[in-house]
This record gives C-alpha cells, structure tokens and sequence, in this order.
C-alpha cells in the first residue's frame, strides 16, 4: 500500500544560469514550493529540455531522468575531499541536462543527520569509526534521510515514472513505496580519491550488503 501524502504546489519558479568551476556551464528552471511535509526548503532544477521529456515520455518514449541529491555543503558548495558529493552533482547536473530532467536537491545534510553531527561524525571518523558506525555513536541512524518531500515534488511537477540517477537502491524503494514508480537504476559515477577511499569503501560494503553489484550509495 502506497503512503498518502499531502498536495503540495509550486511557490516560485525562476531561470538560474549556473556555471561549475570547471567551466561546465547550463541553465535550470528552478523551483520552490509549499505544503512539503517536513516543511524545508527543498529545491528541484528542471534540466536540458525538461519540460520536453515529460511529453515525449506521454508519448511513449523514455521517461525523463532524475536524480534526488542530498545537500552537501562541505562537498557541494567547497569541494570537501571526504565525500564524493561535489563531483556527483557536477555529474548529475551536465548528465540530466543532456537527457532532460530534474535534479531535486534535498536539505538533508549529512545524510539527514545535520551539519553540525555530521562534522560531530567526522571526528569520530577520524578515531577509527566508519561513517555508518559514526552516526549510530551519535545516535543517529546510519542513514535518516526521507524521500516523502522528493515524491510530493516530483508530483507536483507531473512526473509520475522517471530513470533514477543514482547507486543507491534505498532511494528507489523509498520512492516505490510512495507510489512513485522508477523505470529504471542508471548508475552514477564512482569518484574515489585517498581522503574518501574508506569513505566509498563502507558505503560499498553497506551496498554489497543489500544488493548485489552496487558500487557505493550516493
């Protein structure tokens, strides 16, 4: 049985210009909105020909492809080598532009943790503890991100089936009980460098875990 989630609508939507430092250069339509469930300020970026690829996959042809990313601001924002988040985004971002479709981007900092326990995190990584087991000495779950606010955006933009971009198979069960329906897992990249290389290898270990041949949850 699919989870009933309230409507929510679309609050402001703009053109934003963005440019990566790379040089890697595009255009989003951006979106805000009101009603999300948990009441933050989650963002979706329509990418390429987005609106585009919602018709085209009415007509029949290839859903449009997707990717929900969990904000990074250490990664995203100031290219923090502990993770792979930053390159992920970047990935995300020139990859959905030439296929059509969206990128949600997610206030879910530190796999849903926070910043301030994910830098708490850090230093108990530094002691010896994998990233997982350093949330859980926190208190924390290993992994207490949401993906109710992604479903309830993706409706309000009408996208009923899309491809996800991602490694991570929890983002599509958590989707498939929300009703949202994924056509199909396109693997993202794997950005493997010597500060995050035990970083990659718990997720991979986690992944492995739960699905055969998953190279790293993302």
């Amino acid at each position: 049985m699919y989870e009933a989630l309230p409507v929510a609508t679309v609050r402001t939507q703009v053109t934003v210009p963005l440019r990566f430092p790379d040089g890697y250069a595009t255009t989003a339509r951006v979106f805000s909105f009101d009603g999300l469930v948990d009441g933050r300020e989650h963002l979706a970026f329509g990418l390429g020909d987005w609106a585009g690829s919602l018709r085209r996959y009415a007509a029949g042809g290839v859903a449009p492809l997707v990717r929900p990313h969990s904000e990074c601001l250490t990664g995203d924002v100031f290219g923090s080598q502990r993770c792979d988040c930053g390159p992920q985004l970047r990935e995300a971002v020139e990859r959905i532009s030439e296929a059509g479709g969206f990128l949600l981007y997610l206030r879910q900092e530190g796999r849903g943790i926070g910043l301030y326990p994910k830098l708490d995190a850090y230093a108990l990584q530094d002691a010896g503890l994998d990233t997982y087991e350093a949330n859980v000495a926190l208190g924390h779950g290993e992994d207490e991100r949401d993906y109710r606010a992604a479903a309830q955006m993706l409706a309000v933009l009408g996208v009923e089936q899309f491809a996800l971009l991602s490694n991570n198979p929890e983002k599509a069960e958590q989707l498939g009980r929300l009703g949202v329906t994924v056509t199909e897992v396109v693997p993202t990249g794997v950005f493997l460098s010597p500060a995050n290389a035990d970083y990659l290898a718990a997720k991979a270990s986690r992944a492995a875990a739960r699905t055969v041949d998953a190279p790293s949850l993302t």
